[in-house]
Order: C-alpha cells, then structure tokens, then sequence
C-alpha cells in the first residue's frame, strides 16, 4: 500500500469525533497559530493529517482547494470545513469557535481600551502600531503580487484596480473592481481545465447547499437594502462587516480596503484607530479577520463595546461559511471549470490592486510622518521580509521602538 494509502486508510480508523473534541483540538491552535492564513494552513495539515489522521492528504489539499477558490477567511474555513467533516454542523462550529476565540477576546479588550482608555495609552505606542502595519501590509502586497499577479496581464489589471481605488475610493467601487477583474480574468487569462479533484465526505447535501446560497445571497444584496429603507445604523453596521466578509478574495489582509472603506469613511472608527488596531492583530494567533471584533468593539456608536465586537465578527464570519457549505456538492465541477479558475485569476489580481490602494491610503500616508517612521517602517519590512522574524514578534519590537524613539526625540 501506498504511504498516501495507509494515511487515508488511519483517517479512516479516527471515525467521527465529538464536537466537545473538535472544539479542544482547535482551541490549541487558536492559543498557537501565529503567522496569518499560510501558516494556520501548515499547522491544520500537521494535526489533523499527520498526527491525528483526521483525513488524508489529497483530501485536505482538495479542500484548501476549495477554500482558496471561494471569497472569506481561508484558514477560518479549512478549519470550518475539517469540523464539518467530523462531527457535522456542531462539529465545523465547534471548530470556529476554538480556533477564534483566543484572538477575539484579546481583540475585543483591545478595542475596549481604545474607546475608553484614550489619552492613558501612550501615543507613541498607538503610533507605533500605526508604523509596523505600512511593513505589514507592505509585507502582503509584495507576497501576493509574486504569487497572483505573474505575467503581465495580471499586473496590468493590478494596476488599473489600484489607480481606480485610489481616485474613487468608495465601497461599490470595490465591489464593481472585483467584478471587473472577474470579466477581465475570462477574456485575458482562460487557460485548459484544472486538475480534477478527489471527493470531499462533507455531511451537505444539494438542498442544504442550495438553502445556504440563498441565504449568502439574500443577505448580501438584501441588507444594503435594509439599511437604505430603515436608516438603520445597526443595519448599516451588519452590512459592513458581511459584505467585508462576502468579497474577500486572497487572504486576510484584502480585509483592510473593505472594512477601511466601510468603517472609517462614515466616522464610525477613526483612521488612527483603524490602523493601530489592525497592527495590533498582526500580533494575536488565530485568524486575522478577528479585526473585525477590534472595530466592533470600538465603534463609536451603537452597536460598540462587547455586543458591537461580537455582531463584527458574526457577521464577518458568516458569508464565508455560507459559500462553503453551497460549494461543497458542486466542487468536483466548479474546480474542473476552465472559466471559473480564469475568473478567480483575474479577481485575485484586482483584490492585489485593491491591497496596494490601501497600503497607500489609509496606511502609509496616516503612519508615516516624517524621516524616523520611514525608517522604522523599512526596519520592520526587512524583519518580516527578509529575516522571517514571527509577525507577533515584530509587533512587540517596533512600538517599543517608536516609544523610545519618542523619548529621544
């Protein structure tokens, strides 16, 4: 028998688990998983394909597959996924519980101090977050414009999509920048059908799929109407954070455009803010998109505080779930999909664009205020970039930097 024979041959001897299981094993790597989605992605693989024999490996790469083809939080819904597998739907949310909750507690409290600590935090350390997060993003932009944006197709479009974001930075436009790169990925960059895949044993069925498409797309184009009609700002705040959470594609970081948009162009969070809360979570294991609870928790009106940081993050959370679950009985086709896979391409080189748009504005030019932050930003870079150093580590050195280079001053 083949090694990959007796892997699967083990993951089939671990059966279906508990969720109270599910949910021990992933709130490990919810205290461990430093490092963003990439290396969430290495530890899922190392526990629940190596040591716990959960599944074997051409599954979990089918649905890593998967969750890279689809909008939302990758790792977030590997994990969703390896638990849906398990112990069913109790299962695949014990599995984003575990793995969330470390981070979105810290991120939470967080965002309660901001809002009412203010002045008590030292502001050369909230600017230092400000400060690591231009290296962070740098970090993200440079990263994926290797890997998504290869030839010089895909570089053009990255381009067109960041001068649009930057003249017209709205949230619809994001919306029409992603939809344009789609239309542009199905014209410029078609290519021959992708490797087939293996079959998923996910507990979903066609209608469930069917029902959780309906959902993902009621709520989608439903609450912006909501909203609208109401004037509700707690509709309003709900929106945000789903249809965030709805257009992300390739990686946590797209976030930052899409929530910056959304949250700090109304004044619901101020820029400073923004930015020093999302170097902060550059620091905490578990998945990026937990941010969200961070500008939930400090909004500055209703819904904020612990109830505003817990709806971010429901809401956040939910769309990619969603399209999970409606995905997984129509995989085998939609990954076969000439078309689809061109399509994916060209958005993930807009969302590169979109990234880039954001780097620039609101995170370069809200951190970077003189001769002593560009250094310490290009500091930061070379750790992250060229070092290797742990993002939480880099996190912890440069606002300890920027304070010191404040008393010096």
């Amino acid at each position: 028998m083949t090694r990959n024979g007796v892997v699967a041959a083990q993951a089939q001897l671990a059966g279906r688990q508990t969720p109270g299981a599910v949910f021990a094993a992933f709130l490990v790597l919810g205290l461990t998983s430093f490092g963003g989605p990439v290396a969430h992605l290495g530890y899922f693989r190392t526990e629940f394909v190596e040591r716990r024999r959960w599944l074997d490996d051409r599954a979990y790469a089918d649905l890593v597959a998967l969750c890279q083809f689809l909008p939302g939080p990758t790792s977030s819904q590997a994990g969703f996924g390896i638990g849906l597998m398990k112990a069913g739907l109790p299962g695949a949310l014990a599995a984003f519980a575990g793995f969330t909750l470390p981070s979105a507690v810290l991120m939470i409290a967080f965002g309660l101090g901001v809002a009412s600590l203010g002045d008590t935090i030292p502001p050369a350390l909230l600017h230092g977050l400000k400060v690591v997060a231009v290296a962070v993003v740098a970090q993200a932009v440079w990263s994926m414009a290797r890997s998504l944006t290869p030839d010089a197709p895909r570089i053009a479009l990255a381009l067109v999509a960041s001068a649009v974001m930057l003249a017209a930075p709205w949230p619809l436009m994001q919306l029409a920048v992603i939809a344009a790169g789609a239309l542009a990925g199905l014209v410029l960059l078609a290519r021959g059908d992708a490797p087939g895949p293996v079959a998923l044993n996910a507990p979903v069925g066609r209608p469930t799929a069917l029902a959780a498409l309906a959902l993902f797309s009621g709520l989608l184009l439903g609450l912006p109407v909501l909203a609208a009609v109401t004037g509700s700002h707690a509709a309003g705040f709900v929106e945000a954070f789903y249809r965030a959470g709805a257009l992300v594609f390739g990686g946590g970081h797209v976030v930052l455009p899409l929530l910056e948009a959304s949250v700090v162009r109304p004044g619901w969070v101020s820029g400073d803010d923004f930015v020093a809360g999302y170097g902060a979570a550059q620091a905490m294991p578990g998945p990026l998109f937990t941010f969200a609870g961070f500008l939930g928790a400090a909004a500055g009106t209703w819904p904020n505080g612990v109830a505003g940081g817990l709806i971010a993050l429901a809401a956040i959370f939910l769309p990619g779930f969603l399209v999970l679950i409606a995905a997984l009985p129509y995989w085998s086709a939609l990954r076969h999909d000439a078309r689809a896979q061109a399509g994916l391409n060209g958005v993930n080189a807009a969302v590169v664009g979109l990234l880039l748009a954001a780097f620039v504005s609101p995170v370069a030019t809200s951190a970077i205020l003189g001769p002593a932050d560009a250094m310490l930003a290009v500091v930061a870079f070379a750790l992250l970039a060229f070092a290797k150093l742990p993002p939480w580590s880099v996190v912890a050195m440069t606002p300890l930097a920027a304070l010191l280079l404040d008393k010096l001053g």
